[in-house]
């Protein structure tokens, strides 16, 4: 254990006991939200992408050690263990090498080389590898010539006869190769010369001329060391989908030679054999076997990037500021089928919903428009949430003729309507809105999303929320759970009203399962709001140890206890008390406007150090504790880029070389970001064309929902695309 802590303290760039009381923590069943937001004493303050990063390690860790112990034992058991194995098992750091040292101790299906030492073969591939015999080799390989000596049933099996010296030689070389194939040190080398001279190669599969996305890919080189993750992903898809074949080129001479020179012992009758036999070991065994792992491995580094990508993306779009006390019309734009459209009130309730047909093929402008401003006059709308997907441009730019007429001052917004659909004709909107047809739910959904995105994008499943790179490609499994983290920590980070939110929010706090989560719904319908934090324990199910995790995370608006507004945890009600009452205020002064200006200004001077001992509670703590009071009730969301409202609407042709423009980055790849600004297709600022000074990553520059000024660099009319620069 002492060495996983060491191993991964080096790797995370933290102390040995920050990782010993994270991995206890951990063990003891705490969530990671819990343990970043109310174990910081503890850990030393590590956040929730670093206890997520150890968590993830720690499994890895614990995995390698238990292989190593079987290999260990397996090897132990066939009477061959060494020191020098045991060894070459303890200083392994990763499931490759272990799996390396113990091929050679593998129980092997029928190979060649098994063929030939179950013939007796064997002495005879130990003396041409010792190279000391001065007999002609064929002289004594014919001592191992067996065909008089068998039965006229055994003739007949080819596996049994050694008809001639040569068959015997040759097999004996079979056994030569696979020894070489098994040695660990040779395939540790070769990887090395790989990754560090090799290549990756795309060809065109078929010979037709086929225009494909992968058109670049068609005659294509780059070095294994230096190639991006997204390349790797963009390839590996090519080759499904059958439009590209890959190989690596590899420094073939330089192996072969590191091989010869460890095994050739001069020039001896057996230097050619031996030459022979090592190209032929290297060709057939080890090569197609170290392709795997290499393209296996720079898949796995490739999809663990996307996935981390893909993570930080979903957060900032979860974390997306919410648009409180508006009515909203959500409009879901659609060409045949038309336009629907749903408005919601402030709190998220449905006032109206009908379809509109100002689009194709229909192109009912007038009478889209007399019902629209007719609803958004009856329920007097604030906002019109459009989606972005097909018919979005022609809806926007009906949207914003139309508002020109309208008796309200009345914007719009462009919202993501990833997986709208797929929620739409779940067993949740079904449940949600049983009398509501499907088609209608999508456009609810688009409102919401502009309301408060989390609350809603909850409801989704996180693949569904499309703001990654190739996340179809990806193990789907890691994709799931690092997604669910994300929501987790999203959905954690900023709390939940235990009176208003949906099972779908509610299983997402720590803590808390969905079988919980519809007990708090259940209790709530049937007994009316709670009214504080100790009531969820009459919840069934919910129990001590999932009510440490989950109350700090519940917030309650109209209770008996104004510390609920806040983050604070139960267990620091006691000391935060005495905090209030040392500086002269009490916890109902959180609910007095008036006062709460003073209770700021009074707890800026509170000197920490000094208050953190006599309340008997840790600096970060007091810490927190500071900040939660100072802004109770206070949503975190409230700090993000608010989205940009429009009133009208930009045509590609209005665009010009060199025109500034305000946008919304929607995504954030590898190479670069996507920014909506207006057109019907978003603009790609490369990662060149983000900052005067180098850059690794685009996240280091932008996230998902900023809002950025960018500068048009190029326009290309054909293919519908904008170059952007963020050097303004």
């Amino acid at each position: 254990m002492d060495k996983i802590i060491k191993t991964i303290a080096e790797e995370l760039g933290i102390k040995e006991k920050q990782v010993e009381n994270a991995i206890k923590l951990i063990d003891e069943g705490n969530t990671i939200p819990f343990i970043a937001r109310y174990r910081k004493e503890v850990t030393g303050g590590l956040s929730d992408e670093i206890l997520r990063d150890l968590g993830e390690r720690l499994n890895y860790l614990r995995n390698l050690e238990q292989r190593k112990e079987e290999v260990v034992k397996s090897i132990d058991e066939q009477g061959k263990l060494t020191d020098e194995i045991l060894q070459a098992v303890a200083i392994a750091k990763t499931l490759a090498e272990v799996e390396d040292i113990y091929r050679p101790y593998k129980q092997k299906k029928k190979t060649r080389a098994t063929v030939a030492k179950a013939k007796g073969l064997e002495p005879l591939a130990n003396i041409i590898l010792e190279q000391k015999e001065t007999k002609n080799i064929k002289e004594i390989a014919k001592e191992y010539v067996n065909i008089d000596k068998l039965s006229d049933e055994d003739k007949k099996n080819k596996d049994k006869v050694v008809a001639s010296a040569e068959d015997a030689i040759a097999g004996a070389l079979d056994i030569i190769a696979e020894i070489i194939s098994d040695e660990p040190k040779y395939r540790k080398q070769i990887k090395k010369f790989c990754y560090r001279e090799g290549l990756v190669v795309t060809k065109k599969a078929s010979k037709e001329n086929e225009k494909s996305n992968y058109e670049m890919y068609y005659d294509y080189k780059e070095a294994i060391k230096y190639i991006p993750s997204h390349r790797i992903l963009a390839i590996n898809r090519g080759e499904k989908e059958g439009f590209l074949k890959v190989s690596l080129e590899k420094p073939e001479d330089k192996i072969l030679n590191y091989i010869e020179r460890d095994i050739i012992k001069g020039e001896t009758q057996f230097t050619t054999m031996l030459k022979e036999t090592i190209l032929d070991s290297f060709k057939r065994l080890i090569e197609p076997s170290i392709d795997r792992e290499i393209r296996s491995d720079l898949t796995e580094k490739a999809e663990e990037k996307a996935i981390k990508v893909f993570g930080k993306n979903s957060k900032q779009l979860l974390l997306g500021a919410p648009i409180k006390g508006k009515t909203v019309m959500g409009f879901d734009p659609a060409y045949r089928t038309g336009c629907k459209i749903a408005v919601i009130d402030e709190t998220g309730k449905v006032l109206d919903y009908t379809t509109v047909y100002p689009t194709e093929p229909q192109n009912d402008v007038e009478g889209a428009k007399k019902e629209l401003l007719k609803l958004i006059e009856k329920d007097k709308v604030d906002m019109i949430a459009i989606g972005n997907g097909t018919a979005s441009r022609e809806s926007e730019m009906f949207v914003a003729d139309m508002i020109k007429e309208a008796k309200r001052d009345v914007h719009y917004v462009i919202v993501s309507e990833a997986g709208a659909s797929v929620y739409s004709a779940s067993k949740l909107a079904t449940e949600e809105y049983p009398d509501i047809n499907v088609s209608i739910r999508g456009a609810i959904s688009i409102a919401r999303r502009l309301q408060d995105p989390l609350a809603e994008l909850v409801k989704i499943d996180p693949k569904a929320i499309g703001v990654g790179q190739y996340q179809h490609d990806v193990n789907q499994k890691k994709l799931s759970e690092s997604l669910t983290a994300v929501v987790e920590d999203s959905v954690n980070k900023v709390g939940v009203d235990v009176n208003t939110a949906t099972p779908s929010l509610l299983s997402y706090v720590s803590g808390i399962n969905n079988t919980i989560a519809k007990n708090i719904v259940k209790y709530r319908d049937e007994n009316g709001k709670l009214k504080n934090r100790k009531e969820l324990l009459k919840v069934p199910k919910l129990g001590k140890v999932a009510f440490e995790q989950c109350a700090g995370f519940i917030r309650i608006y109209d209770g008996d206890n104004p510390l609920e507004l806040t983050a604070v945890h139960p267990e620091s009600y006691e000391a935060t008390e005495k905090l209030l009452a040392e500086i002269g205020f009490n916890k109902n002064d959180l609910k007095d406007k008036e006062k709460l200006e003073d209770l700021r200004n009074k707890l800026k001077s509170i000197n920490i150090e000094k208050t953190a001992k006599e309340l008997d509670i840790g600096e970060m703590t007091l810490g927190d504790i500071i900040e939660e009071l100072s802004r109770p009730g206070r949503d975190p969301r409230e700090d993000m880029p608010k989205p940009i409202l429009r009133s009208d609407v930009l045509k590609l042709d209005d665009l010009k070389e060199g025109m500034v423009l305000t946008g919304t980055v929607r995504n954030v790849i590898d190479f670069g970001a996507f920014v909506d600004i207006g057109v019907k297709h978003d603009g790609l600022v490369h990662i060149s064309e983000m900052s005067d000074k180098y850059i690794k990553n685009p996240s280091e520059v932008v996230s998902v929902g900023d809002i950025v000024k960018v500068k048009v660099i190029n326009i290309d009319k054909e293919r519908q695309k904008v170059a952007l620069s963020m050097k303004v």
